[in-house]
C-alpha cells in the first residue's frame, strides 16, 4: 500500500530545510573556517571528506562532512582500521558532530534534509530487507529518530526500526521532538561509539527469520 504524504511533509518540510540551512550557514560561517583551519592544521588536506551516499528513493548523492581521520596506512599501502586513524581531535569532533557541518549544504541544494534516517554507505543497497529498505521514501537527515536512541549504541535492527517508525509518523510535531533530544545527545557527547568499536560495526545484513 502506497504511504499516504502529508501536507507538512510534501509543502512545508522542505521550506524549512531551506530556511534553518541557509540562516544557519550564515550564522555559523566563523565556525566553518575555523573548524576547517584546525582541520587542515591537525589532519591535513583534504578539509572536506566527500562520500556517496543513497538519499530519497536510493538517489545517490555526495555526502560532504569535515574530516575526521588520518590517511595512515600500512606496510601494504592499505588504510589502517579507523580506530588507529581516529585521533583524539577527531573524537571531539564526531562527538560534538562538528564534522557534519558541511551537511548543511547538502540540506540546502535539496540532498537531505534537516530530519530523516542518516545517509548510509551504497554499498548497504543490496544488504536491506524490504521493510529496511523503506527508510528511503524520504529524504536523509543530519539528525533523526534512530540517532537520538542511541546513535551508534543501537544495533542495526534497531536503527532500522527506528527509520521505518519515522517514516510512517513523520509530523512536525516529531521533528520538533527529534530537534530537541539532538541537542541533548549532542550535549551529553551520547552513543558516539559502538561498543568495542570506534565507529559503528558495518553491516552485513539482517538474517531472515523461520517459523516452523
Amino acid at each position: 500500500m502506497e504511504r499516504k504524504v502529508s501536507f507538512y511533509e510534501k509543502y512545508i518540510k522542505r521550506v524549512l530545510d531551506i530556511l534553518c540551512s541557509l540562516a544557519a550557514i550564515i550564522l555559523f560561517c566563523w565556525l566553518f573556517a575555523v573548524v576547517a583551519l584546525l582541520v587542515r592544521i591537525k589532519l591535513g588536506s583534504p578539509v572536506i571528506f566527500k562520500q556517496p551516499r543513497p538519499g530519497k528513493d536510493e538517489k545517490v548523492f555526495m555526502l560532504h562532512k569535515f574530516r575526521s581521520m588520518t590517511d595512515e596506512t600500512d606496510d601494504k599501502g592499505e588504510l589502517l582500521p579507523d580506530e588507529m586513524r581516529l585521533t583524539r581531535f577527531g573524537r571531539f569532533l564526531r562527538s560534538t558532530s562538528l564534522d557534519e557541518l558541511p551537511e548543511l549544504w547538502d540540506i540546502l541544494i535539496g540532498n537531505m534534509s534537516i530530519i530523516g534516517p542518516r545517509p548510509l554507505l551504497v554499498k548497504y543497497l543490496p544488504l536491506y530487507n524490504d521493510e529496511q529498505r523503506r527508510r528511503h521514501e524520504v529524504r536523509p537527515g543530519l539528525t533523526g529518530w534512530a540517532q537520538v536512541h542511541g546513535r551508534n549504541l543501537t544495533s542495526w535492527e534497531e536503527r532500522f526500526a527506528y527509520d521505518t517508525d519515522y517514516v510512517d509518523h513523520l509530523s512536525f510535531a516529531l521533528d520538533v521532538k527529534i530537534v530537541f533530544m539532538t541537542v541533548h545527545c549532542v550535549f551529553a557527547r551520547e552513543g558516539i561509539s559502538a561498543e568495542g568499536s570506534a565507529t559503528m560495526e558495518a553491516f552485513t545484513g539482517t538474517e531472515a527469520v523461520t517459523h516452523e
